[in-house]
């Protein structure tokens, strides 16, 4: 990227505006999460066909993630992430609409790309001015986006315990987040490309070096996807809660996460990537049995709060560890996020399945099992130490997912 001057006040507003666009990006995935319950519903779909369903996000955003560095290098860094910030938006509309299985997926699909090429967008913008900045700022760029998941999500639990139309609450929701992620946009950094630079590979296949690392957050990313896209419709089918507290299940989810990603660096520093890891394995595994013992749905609750509090640093030092790995930190880190997608791939459906075979509460069973994993395998991520995960790179692919 070419080099352009930046004085400390303008720094700032930049970090500002792309932890805004952060934000933006997640409050679009906490409004979708909540109201999955209406939307299977309204599609007609049972708990397998809708696990089936929602594996099409991240199909969608494995295949057109490798396009977003190229739209970057033809069009800007900011120009880009200005129209597929707006894709992203404005696809929020698009699954509340689906009358059946076959459109659902086919809107999902579109609502996937457009989330894994504005994600990734934003996470280049936010490492350049990070670089710039020449201080750790990921950890609380994603941070903001579990703050927006929240916002998002809360909101969803509003319309959710009114009884509104999802179609009415997303088409509301995606105009007002389009209006802001315009705004954010303009105050972001605009690398650009030298003129001789190559365009970035379509590809890059993971090395041995980020298969362990990836497997622990691989564990971390599943019980993400099957809390997030799943934890509303547990305590609807298997509590037998109203819509409103269904839905207030997945922001106590977000919740935790936001608040454990915005402290997390200070705790990673206080006791080091493994120590902090493996104490998050403890408390996602104790949520996992609180959701699977549930006979509650304050229990239910807390539990996928726990959850949310124990898994969301996992991700980043994962990175950050990837990072320090080896003689190609940046193979060895889209080797982790090609493992860490394809975990956001496999959870929901697999979940879904899982449920359609046996019952959610075993498909949960699974997720308090890969929740322990983290506790057993947090040792491959001392490779990177605290320095990692203070210098820990972008978590390019984790939201989502993400974060």
């Amino acid at each position: 990227m070419s080099e352009v001057g930046y004085d400390k006040q303008r720094l700032k507003r930049a970090r500002l505006a792309v932890a805004a666009v952060f934000c933006v990006h997640g409050a679009v995935a906490g409004s979708f999460a909540t109201r999955v319950p209406w939307i299977q519903d309204h599609a007609g779909v049972s708990a397998g066909m809708l696990g089936l369903a929602l594996a099409f996000p991240a199909i969608g955003a494995s295949v057109a993630m490798p396009l977003a560095s190229r739209i970057s290098h033809r069009f800007g860094a900011r120009n880009a992430l200005r129209g597929l910030l707006v894709m992203w938006t404005l696809a929020l509309i698009l699954p509340a609409l689906a009358p059946n299985l076959l459109t659902l997926c086919l809107a999902l699909f579109v609502y996937g790309a457009t989330s894994g090429m504005s994600d990734v967008t934003m996470n280049a913008i936010g490492v350049e001015t990070e670089a710039r900045m020449r201080k750790s700022i990921m950890s609380g760029l994603h941070g903001m986006w579990s703050v927006g998941a929240l916002i998002g999500s809360a909101a969803g639990t509003v319309a959710a315990h009114l009884g509104s139309d999802a179609r009415l609450h997303h088409l509301l929701a995606s105009a007002a987040l389009t209006a802001l992620g315009l705004v954010a946009c303009q105050g972001v950094l605009d690398p650009q490309p030298e003129p001789e630079e190559e365009a970035p590979p379509r590809f890059s296949l993971p090395p041995r070096s980020a298969l362990l690392i990836g497997a622990v957050g691989f564990c971390a990313v599943f019980a993400e996807g099957a809390s997030l896209d799943w934890s509303a419709v547990y305590l609807r089918d298997v509590l037998d809660t109203s819509a409103g507290v269904a839905a207030a299940s997945t922001t106590g989810f977000t919740l935790t996460m936001a608040v454990a990603r915005l402290a997390g660096d200070a705790v990673v520093d206080r006791f080091g990537a493994v120590r902090t890891v493996r104490a998050g394995g403890v408390l996602a595994a104790v949520g996992g049995l609180l959701v699977v013992l549930a006979t509650h749905p304050a229990m239910a609750m807390g539990g996928f709060a726990l959850m949310g509090l124990g898994i969301a640093v996992v991700v980043p030092l994962a990175f950050a560890a990837a990072g320090h790995s080896g003689p190609n930190p940046s193979q060895a880190i889209a080797g982790v996020a090609t493992i860490t997608y394809t975990s956001s791939l496999i959870a929901p459906s697999a979940i879904g399945a899982l449920a359609e075979a046996t019952s959610l509460v075993t498909s949960f069973g699974l997720v308090t099992l890969l929740a322990c994993g983290l506790t057993v395998f947090a040792g491959v991520l001392r490779t990177g130490g605290r320095k990692a995960a203070q210098a820990a790179p972008a978590d390019t692919a984790a939201h989502g997912r993400r974060s």
